[in-house]
């Protein structure tokens, strides 16, 4: 009989709020653990569950911003999203897509519902994640990438019990299409016609579940509820996940600590508070570049 990696904890996010007038969110990660490194390296989960949006001429979302030291991805389930950075990037993502920035040393960028989705109105679906760079890449140079949903991993499970769509890393030998710092595997699974499936992430790996739809049955004694994030023990062991409803989706991220001090203030995260001044200064002395575009 198999060893099942353990569950320390299931929590549900706090109260969503705004974020700009465009994104209703509740902020999973790091509010609801003690310590910011404990899902290292993602280091803020902001979920948006769905939220419906009437047709607006205006597009709602969030204007300019800086970032430094780590990587944004927004990951979209419904709705349409659109991205602009300074740097000359430019994006927009519907169901399945993924953005995926690397702030590292320094970038200014937007995110706002896309024109069209705006005008129609609709629901918006999506996650937004912070994933920690080590020390010896914040200071890297900018990027963005575009990740389609044609362009992920994609494992179908035995027996019509659904499928799994690989952001990063892999799954089953599955590979996901984002470039990354570290070794990290971010993938959605879709389970379907109350099927199951068998996690194997590594013990080292931090590695977390957000239930987005439906109910999961975890190692045969836990039940995930939706909207239900659930962190495992780091030992070695694999996860069971069934569905106990007809269909169920849920987002698995799993990846390998950066074990170095972290110091987050707003926008920006660093390893030292001088770091974090810094940042402030070059933001101020316009080191980051221009707001205009």
């Amino acid at each position: 009989m198999s060893k099942f990696r353990t569950v320390e904890n299931i929590f549900k996010g706090p109260e969503p709020h705004m974020v700009g007038d465009g994104f209703r969110v509740s902020q999973y990660l790091p509010v609801g653990i003690k310590d910011i490194k404990r899902l290292s390296p993602f280091i803020l989960l902001d979920y948006h569950a769905p939220y419906y949006y009437g047709p607006s001429s205006i597009r709602r979302g969030v204007g300019a911003h800086p970032h430094r030291g780590f990587e944004t991805v927004t990951i979209s389930y419904e709705g349409k999203i659109e991205h602009h950075d300074n740097k000359g990037n430019h994006g927009v993502i519907g169901p399945g897509d993924v953005q995926w920035m690397t702030a590292a040393s320094g970038i200014l960028h937007k995110e706002y519902h896309e024109k069209e989705f705006s005008e129609s109105g609709g629901i918006l679906h999506m996650i937004q994640l912070w994933v920690n760079l080590p020390k010896d890449k914040k200071m890297s140079e900018p990027k963005y990438q575009t990740l389609l949903k044609e362009d992920m991993g994609a494992f179908k499970l035995d027996n019509n019990q659904g499928e799994v769509s690989i952001i990063a890393g892999e799954f089953n030998e599955i590979k996901g299409p984002a470039s990354t710092f570290t070794e990290i595997n971010i993938y959605n699974v879709n389970l379907k016609n109350y099927g199951k499936t068998i996690l194997k992430e590594p013990s080292d790996f931090n590695t977390g579940i957000l239930v987005l739809k439906g109910e999961v049955k975890i190692n045969g004694d836990h039940i995930g509820k939706e909207t239900d994030f659930i962190i495992f023990d780091n030992i070695e062991g694999e996860i069971l996940v069934e569905s106990i409803t007809e269909e169920s989706l849920f987002i698995v991220l799993s990846g390998q600590p950066i074990d170095e001090p972290i110091v987050s203030h707003g926008p920006f995260v660093m390893n030292t508070e001088e770091e974090i001044y810094g940042a402030y200064e070059d933001f101020r002395n316009n080191k980051f570049g221009t707001e205009n575009f």
